[in-house]
């Protein structure tokens, strides 16, 4: 678990009805961001309990009753993703295993979600874990990715939705609800200011009324941190193409790296290296480099990830020494020292190219 790892989510699955609570949001996030580019499969990913604990921010004396309480909760919690004229019913999670004597819990993403979160080539969204860890509010989470997925449309016109929509999407059922004001300060307001203190984004806001009631919302999307974090957190359209200039750099920066490689990597592949290098070309070219020195490697996008994360050098050859060379080596210009023992220095004195200028 690392809170620089990336989340990638289809926005169809962004945009779902579902209501979880801040826990389990987490959760799920936090096993979409173990998910790597090249796999094929959901694997059983490992947590020790004492870091899911602390994931979830469970402090009371049954934290370990709790946290098997909310891993079950969870597994029973079904949605539905609409398909055409097909809607599919689907869980969270496919398996839980707790091995109470070593300490871990071992969780597996449920098969059926495999589409909205492996191999994605367009449609989907991307951002760091760490910019809703910190968050308090199960809303303002989701707020958050709602607003990362149309982050594209930062313009004048900004993104629009209906309250109703809006509070369908969120699974903001509770009675109270049904009054605007409610949903404003309880939901729109505590999102506003979370996501301006704690993530990459902030947003303002435009009510739209029919007649004397709020209809719809206009939200306003901005970037709170350096664009060139931004890059590494993007939204990928229908079309797979960026449709702002952040996205364009985005979108430039990762043909460069596809460009790189002699095998066929994929965007979202390109994307992991990119975060992994934090967009540095020439680092991601010294390394690609030295993978050239290495044997057969069978994944070459998780090399690079741990050649950047390790910071691989080239590997300096090793001299043997004896008694005549037991000393520090020194370093020489051979095209210089050549030149001067073919006599090409003519500055009056011929120079021994080990000792230094003697006369003639």
């Amino acid at each position: 678990m690392d809170k620089n790892f990336t989340v990638n989510k289809s926005n169809k699955l962004i945009t779902c009805n579902y209501d979880l609570s801040l826990q389990e949001q987490k959760i799920i996030l936090t096993l979409a961001s173990m998910v790597q580019p090249q796999d094929i499969e959901f694997k059983e990913y490992k947590f020790i309990i004492k870091d899911f604990i602390k994931l979830l921010g469970l402090k009371d004396q049954s934290k370990y009753t709790e946290v098997r309480k909310i891993t079950k909760e969870l597994k029973e919690k079904v949605f539905e993703i609409n398909e055409g004229t097909d809607i599919i019913q689907v869980s969270w999670l496919g398996g839980v295993r707790y091995k109470a004597k070593e300490g871990v819990v071992i969780l597996r993403l449920d098969p059926d979600l495999k589409p909205y979160m492996l191999a994605l080539k367009d449609n989907f969204t991307s951002y760091k874990l760490e910019n809703i860890l910190s968050l308090k509010s199960k809303y303002s989470l989701r707020i958050y990715e709602l607003l990362k997925s149309n982050q594209y449309k930062k313009g004048k016109k900004g993104w629009n939705i209906g309250i109703e929509d809006f509070k369908k999407i969120l699974g903001a059922t509770d009675k109270s609800y049904c009054v605007y004001q409610n949903v404003k300060n309880r939901i729109i307001i505590q999102a506003q200011n979370e996501l301006k203190e704690k993530t990459d984004i902030s947003f303002d806001f435009e009510e739209i009324k029919t007649g004397r009631k709020v209809t719809n919302l206009n939200f306003f999307i901005k970037l709170n941190k350096s664009q060139e974090k931004a890059q590494d957190e993007t939204c990928v359209t229908d079309e797979g193409k960026s449709t702002n200039e952040e996205e364009k750099r985005s979108t430039g920066l990762i043909n460069d790296i596809k460009a790189i490689f002699k095998e066929d990597i994929d965007g979202l592949e390109a994307q992991k290296i990119s975060t992994a290098a934090k967009g540095d070309l020439n680092i991601i070219k010294e390394k690609y480099g030295l993978s050239k020195n290495v044997g057969n490697i069978g994944n070459i996008v998780g090399w690079m990830l741990k050649a950047i994360k390790d910071d691989y050098k080239t590997p300096k050859g090793k001299v043997k020494t004896g008694v005549f060379n037991d000393y520090e080596q020194r370093d020489y210009d051979f095209d210089e020292l050549e030149k001067r023992l073919l006599g090409w220095d003519n500055d009056g004195a011929e120079e021994d190219p080990l000792q230094g200028k003697i006369s003639i």
